[in-house]
């Protein structure tokens, strides 16, 4: 039962990442903070406005996630929710720089690793179906009182 509940949710997913991306994760997690959840077009147009630099490397993956949904999994790109944007912390390169008496002070270059998760959102249709039959329900007991 659990393998094939996986299966079916993994034919409407979708997934790109990257690794060893030049920023931190805290850096980068403040740009996935703000397209997580989105429809992928408008995710899309946020990340084209968006000031910090490594908005442009997410985009990317962004579209390489919706290319894979479209080519490998046959999903409808106008239909393509994210689903989970996540970061983690890759390689951190130590660096020394010179101070005064013979000190020095240390210099951490951070790296990243991006992960990004796309799915078709179903009909909403389903669920205004049962709120009507809720409601079809409630007014039959109101009558009947």
């Amino acid at each position: 039962m659990v393998n094939e509940k996986k299966n079916s949710e993994s034919q409407l997913t979708a997934k790109a990442s990257i690794k060893s991306i030049k920023s931190s994760p805290q850096k980068v997690n403040l740009v996935l903070q703000q397209i997580r959840g989105m429809d992928a077009e408008r995710a899309l147009n946020v990340l084209e406005f968006s000031k910090r630099r490594i908005a442009n490397e997410v985009k990317k993956l962004l579209k390489s996630a919706i290319a894979n949904a479209e080519n490998n999994h046959q999903l409808d790109i106008d239909k393509l929710v994210i689903e989970e944007a996540s970061t983690g912390k890759a390689m951190v390169m130590k660096r020394f720089r010179p101070r005064a008496r013979g000190r020095s002070g240390k210099i951490l270059k951070p790296f990243s690793n991006i992960r990004i998760v796309v799915k078709e959102k179903e009909e909403v249709l389903k669920d205004t179906n049962q709120n009507d039959q809720k409601s079809d329900q409630q007014n039959t007991i109101k009558e009947n009182a």
